[in-house]
């Protein structure tokens, strides 16, 4: 049965990794995938010998003495415990989602477009490059890349010339997102399950994050494509609110307020992002001076107005695709991690591998390799990252804070941007504007890997300081 189950998950992995070819939504095979997999435990629960202790991080002993009814029991349970932890991330991810859309609904990223008056393509690289650095820290890589590429398109007429700043957007980005809790999915799933807090996560990433995207920005500003003046292209646009700096910075601060409010509460972070959304939502119902109720979501008045509220229109231009495809995926590495599957993997792994580099967690006498970790980071370019740190999760078993999760924090937020496809952010950027996957290849992805190298080195270096 074990083996039917890893079949299933390979099968339903490579229909993933197979999207833009086979011309069906990722979200599909992962919620497939999630379900089959554990349908296949319940039916064979009988039949395991091992199952792994998630509260604990240890498989449990004399499981395969315990009756059927203990073992369906336990299963249901652990079942219940990845739910929780699962929802935990999407709850807080849908309600930063929500707030990004209540700014743009008060088109607030307009104020960042009048910051850029230069007609200088490597200095409008440069721009937009730091700006993708500390706005996706702030709002997240996927939220970043789709608001600069929006401003890009406003800006810039020449697509041609429009793709190459959309690489290095990327690149920077998925930089950025990697040394802040909040700024990529699975920092945050490392942030939530316990793994790094917020002072560490920056202390150790912030300056290799940077080389990752000042080097290769660097490299590219000297580029044909970036040489000379650009023409920026005068749209007359609409009358912007009057509320659009006010709503910005609002929703920023607000979602910088989670890790403040968890550090201070030690609750979950998605319950300091409710009451950041919440706080949000006043104003924006304030400032659209409607008489709307978000309670009323079943009376006459409320579809008739609903289109008045901003709350509710930004609740529908979520991406709820995504939010569902996180739940399928984790749910999916949590039936692998439940049977033990990954933990013994772990181990083979760790005994397969060579010792290269220093161990990443002192005092850790099994240690994982540099090289595990940094395989890791090209794999996240194939494979989606959100797995493959989901697994991370279930196979290494090192402390909070450990210089293991730091790097796995790095290699797989950055490695990415090696391949359009490897990141959400360089999914998005394709879907905008029609990146070839193989002119991407040609062009950025050996941009990427220089700058994942350079930064993965000053990570060796610089995490003996901490």
């Amino acid at each position: 049965m074990e083996a039917a189950i890893i079949l299933v998950f390979v099968m339903g992995y490579l229909a993933i990794t197979l999207e833009h070819s086979i011309k069906i939504d990722k979200l599909i095979p992962a919620l497939v995938m999630m379900a089959i997999c554990w349908a296949l435990i319940a039916l064979g629960i009988e039949g395991f010998s091992q199952w792994f202790d998630s509260a604990n991080h240890t498989l449990m002993e004399g499981f395969g003495s315990l009756a059927s009814e203990e073992k369906m029991h336990l299963m249901e349970e652990t079942l219940l415990h990845h739910l929780g932890k699962t929802s935990e991330i999407l709850v807080f991810l849908l309600g930063a989602m929500t707030i990004v859309e209540i700014i743009d609904y008060f088109d607030g990223f307009s104020t960042i477009k009048d910051f850029i008056k230069t007609k200088k393509k490597s200095k409008i690289l440069w721009i937009f490059a730091l700006l993708a650095f500390i706005l996706s820290a702030i709002i997240d890589n996927l939220t970043a890349t789709i608001v600069l590429i929006s401003i890009l398109q406003k800006i810039v007429k020449d697509r041609n010339v429009r793709i190459w700043y959309a690489g290095l957007i990327i690149i920077a980005a998925n930089a950025g997102g990697a040394w802040s809790p909040i700024g990529d999915v699975t920092t945050t799933m490392l942030w939530i399950g316990k793994k790094v807090t917020t002072g560490h996560l920056i202390g150790y990433l912030l300056l290799p994050s940077f080389l990752c995207m000042a080097v290769p920005t660097l490299i590219a500003s000297y580029l044909p494509a970036f040489r000379g003046d650009l023409e920026v292209e005068q749209v007359q646009e609409k009358k912007k609110s009057k509320f659009s700096g006010t709503m910005l910075y609002l929703g920023l601060g607000a979602i910088i307020f989670v890790p403040i409010f968890k550090v201070v509460t030690h609750l979950p972070p998605y319950v300091g992002m409710m009451l950041s959304l919440g706080v949000v939502a006043i104003f924006a119902e304030i400032y659209s001076s409607s008489k709307f109720s978000m309670t009323e979501v079943d009376s006459a008045e409320s579809d008739a107005h609903a289109h008045h509220s901003p709350v509710h229109y930004s609740l529908s231009k979520i991406e709820l695709p995504s939010i569902l495809f996180f739940l399928g995926i984790l749910m999916a590495v949590a039936a692998l991690e439940s049977l033990g599957i990954l933990f013994n993997f772990a181990g083979s792994l760790q005994d397969s591998v060579p010792m290269l580099g220093t161990e990443l967690h002192q005092g850790n006498h099994e240690g994982v390799s540099d090289l595990v970790v940094l395989l890791l980071g090209v794999g996240s370019a194939v494979i989606d990252n959100v797995p493959l740190v989901a697994a991370s999760l279930g196979m290494f078993h090192d402390p909070i804070d450990s210089e293991l999760w730091h790097f796995i924090a790095y290699s797989a937020g950055t490695g990415g941007s090696m391949l359009i496809i490897g990141s959400a952010a360089g999914v998005v950027a394709m879907g905008m504007e029609k990146i070839d996957f193989f002119w991407y290849l040609k062009k950025i992805a050996w941009l990427a890997a220089v700058g994942f190298l350079v930064g993965a080195v000053a990570f060796m270096f610089t995490r003996t300081w901490f």
